[in-house]
């Protein structure tokens, strides 16, 4: 919390405090403000939804509870790499980030820290990352991280984000990375189970993602993004919407029977019928909401598409241990 700093001219009273506390305090705020900015600039709630998806995936590759030690470098790998891709991401887009009112209070635009900084800190994190899953894991599990940091920053962020409407479809590889890292991490390889898990994660992007560019449709204007939203009618949005729904939740429900002999259950078969019928009602209203020039609230989409997601992976988790 920032505190006042006392009247000029007064010597007295509980404002006044000696030179050096001032300048203690004022340390302790910079310093934390600083951390904060790096930690922001990792995107955390981008690695926490990674993170959702790569245990579970770990855990049914396992057939339980894998290696905790394996779990827990791929674990800290994970977070790591996403970070390192997200901090690159944010040193990349600084010139666009700057335009947005979503995003011009990220640390860059906001002069928090410089860019020279926030490059090394990307690469940094990057070696480490990249390192810890080459000495701990395997070849596949440490190309594959490798791969979805240089593909997140260099094909999507430098190429395809700037130049296609298409940049959420083809971005979307390295969000669903995670789920065929931690499998391969556990397994040394990527079976059926391990795709389609890939498969779900993929799709799932599309409609999490046109939502929030729904909403924020005049800032991707305003930066020249040629988002989906921005660039095609609200009738090519929509289809795509539902279009990529409902193969979210077609590929959720394929993986059930395709998982049987690894442990997927009755619990997660429950979980992708009522929660993906649920998804698509959710997705069908925003549509029709749309066709009928109503306020579209796509943000209800956004986070249920979140909520979904998570309950999908938790239902893999439950199946996997019992």
């Amino acid at each position: 919390m920032i505190t006042e700093r006392p009247a000029q001219g007064r010597s007295s009273g509980p404002a006044a405090q000696p030179t050096a506390e001032r300048d203690g305090t004022t340390a302790k705020r910079d310093l934390r403000a600083v951390l904060g900015a790096y930690v922001a600039l990792t995107k955390p709630r981008i690695v926490e939804l990674l993170l959702i998806t790569t245990i579970p995936a770990m855990m049914l590759a396992a057939g339980g509870l894998p290696d905790l030690g394996l779990m827990a470098i791929v674990l800290v790998g994970g977070a790591l790499a996403a970070g390192a891709a997200s901090a690159l991401n944010c040193y990349i887009d600084r010139d666009i980030d700057q335009l947005m009112r979503r995003t011009k209070r990220r640390p860059l635009p906001a002069h928090s820290v410089t860019p020279r900084a926030v490059l090394i800190f990307g690469f940094t994190l990057a070696v480490i990352a990249v390192a810890l899953m080459a000495v701990f894991t395997n070849w596949l599990a440490t190309a594959l991280t490798a791969a979805a940091i240089f593909y997140y920053d260099v094909v999507y962020t430098l190429w395809l984000k700037r130049r296609t409407s298409q940049n959420t479809f083809w971005g979307g590889v390295c969000g669903a990375a995670p789920v065929i890292i931690g499998w391969a991490a556990v397994t040394g390889g990527v079976g059926p189970m391990g795709w389609a898990l890939f498969a779900v994660v993929f799709f799932w992007q599309m409609p999490h993602f046109y939502a929030l560019a729904i909403k924020y449709k005049d800032d991707y204007a305003r930066a020249g993004i040629p988002m989906l939203p921005v660039v095609r009618s609200a009738a090519r949005v929509n289809r795509e919407i539902l279009i990529f729904t409902a193969l979210t939740v077609a590929a959720s429900v394929a993986a059930w029977p395709l998982g049987e002999s690894i442990g997927l259950g009755p619990i997660y078969g429950a979980a992708a019928l009522v929660t993906g019928a649920l998804f698509l009602g959710e997705a069908v209203l925003l549509v029709r909401r749309s066709r009928a020039g109503r306020p579209l609230r796509p943000m209800r989409l956004f986070h249920w598409s979140t909520t979904y997601l998570t309950i999908l992976f938790i239902a893999v988790a439950v199946d996997a241990l019992i």
